[in-house]
């Protein structure tokens, strides 16, 4: 017995693990007890006679529910070929499951199939075979995909082996891609509008609280919401989708920003605190040819047997003095003229945070997008 969807269309996807097809399922087989002699080579009868021969059991295997189309009148048909040649057509309207893996979603693949075999008849006795052009496509302009795009199809058989014998199985794979424009104006864009929104309070003064406080604590809220929306449309599954992920870093880079203004209010609240000062130490710089002490704010330099009298000011000798222990007076001027020893112990700033801020973050970001993008798309 040979098999073919003469023309199939309507095909529906959704985000439940079904879809839905409207088909026209074609048998044909041989059954030597109608064969007639008659000049009349093909006989085409109503729907009234379908019940007065034997049919195939056939049924669909993943189906969940199917309907037969009976208006106006049965949607059959019944050909009898005088060899004993049988044709018999009908309409159905099938919804199927469909095992969605959403890993890639909305950037994945699906192959959904349609599966369909005998139900009591093992191979021994009935044996599925596809037709040359088994599977005919219905004109795509009435198609109602507003997900997906219709990659091509493709049939097979198998072997199903149960308690109750081998049957022989005949699959329809139906490959679809989802489209990438809906969560991509709903969701993706509003992400990275949201995240870039959060980068303008590095650009607002540390002492305008109000303003950056409000801007991180908005940020933070619309990232919350717009990830309840893109879960929405999704089964609840407990793996990660890739939305999810990058839902995720958005809303890590949206709370890091308003992380980053409460790290910078505390420190500088602490270096605007007063901090008591300790009593300096009486150290004294000693110079290795001279032998004399140099106190503040007149010091004796003796270079090539000549005495000179140099003045420097205070917080200088204090820097040095704090930060390094003399050995000669070149090495402790030198140090304190260029300031080089108090910028390099000296941590930075409060205010630098928003500078340093405002390159890491778009430049981190802006990484991740390539690594997003190139690995979900071409990996």
């Amino acid at each position: 017995m040979s098999t073919f969807l003469e023309d199939f269309g309507a095909l529906r996807l959704d985000n439940r693990k079904e879809y839905q097809i409207d088909i026209i399922f074609a048998q044909t087989w041989t059954d030597s007890r109608l064969s007639y002699n008659s000049t009349m080579k093909i006989l085409t009868l109503n729907s009234n006679m379908v019940g007065l021969i034997w049919l195939p059991d056939t049924i669909f295997r993943n189906s969940k529910n199917a309907e037969a189309h009976w208006i106006t009148m049965p949607n059959q048909l019944l050909r009898i070929w005088n060899d004993g040649k049988i044709l018999y057509t009908l309409r159905l309207t099938i919804n199927a499951e469909c095992q969605l893996q959403l890993h890639n979603f909305p950037m994945d693949h699906h192959s959904c199939p349609l599966i369909f075999s005998s139900y009591g008849y093992p191979r021994d006795e009935m044996i599925y075979k596809w037709r040359r052009n088994s599977v005919e496509a219905s004109d795509p302009k009435s198609w109602r995909l507003y997900q997906f795009d219709f990659r091509g199809l493709r049939n097979t058989s198998d072997i199903l082996k149960t308690s109750t014998g081998d049957y022989v199985t005949m699959t329809v794979y139906f490959d679809l891609s989802r489209r990438m424009g809906y969560f991509t104006i709903q969701t993706y864009i509003p992400c990275i509008l949201t995240v870039v929104l959060s980068w303008v309070s590095f650009w607002i003064k540390k002492d305008a609280t109000p303003a950056r406080t409000a801007l991180g604590i908005t940020t933070v809220l619309t990232m919350t919401t717009l990830s309840s929306v893109a879960r929405t449309s999704l089964p609840r599954v407990s793996y990660v989708t890739a939305m999810d992920l990058f839902v995720t870093v958005c809303f890590l880079f949206v709370f890091a920003a308003l992380m980053e203004y409460a790290t910078l209010n505390y420190y500088s609240a602490s270096a605007r605190r007063p901090v008591l000062s300790k009593p300096r130490r009486p150290s004294t710089c000693i110079h290795a040819y001279s032998g004399l002490d140099t106190r503040p704010p007149h010091t004796i330099i003796a270079l090539n047997n000549a005495m000179y009298w140099r003045e420097f000011e205070d917080p200088c000798v204090y820097e040095c003095r704090d930060g390094k222990d003399c050995q000669s007076f070149f090495c402790c001027y030198e140090e304190c003229k260029g300031r080089g020893l108090a910028k390099r112990t000296h941590p930075p700033r409060p205010a630098d945070l928003d500078a340093y801020a405002r390159v890491f973050f778009p430049t981190s970001f802006s990484a991740l997008q390539r690594v997003y993008w190139v690995g979900y798309l071409y990996l």
